[in-house]
């Protein structure tokens, strides 16, 4: 039973490895044409005021949690 719920943390920790480094790597070198849809979703909202602020994105939460469940549902599939 731990082995599986081990190898599932192994390939999480590198999932997020890979996507920090990404990051990281976007953060430097500016964001690419291909991930420009990243945070400007039809349901990710954006409020600026003078002093005010506020980024809920809801559309970009539903996409990554489509694709990080099908990732999970690969890992699952894969180590089983």
């Amino acid at each position: 039973m731990f082995t599986e719920l081990g190898k599932l943390l192994v390939v999480i920790g590198i999932i997020a490895v890979v996507f920090g480094v990404l990051l990281m790597t976007f953060q430097k070198t500016g964001t690419p044409d291909y991930m420009r849809w990243f945070g400007n979703l039809p349901l990710d909202f954006k409020i600026v005021r003078d002093n005010f602020k506020l980024y809920f994105p809801i559309g970009t939460s539903i996409v990554l949690s489509v694709i990080l469940s099908f990732l999970l549902y690969l890992a699952n599939k894969i180590f089983r």
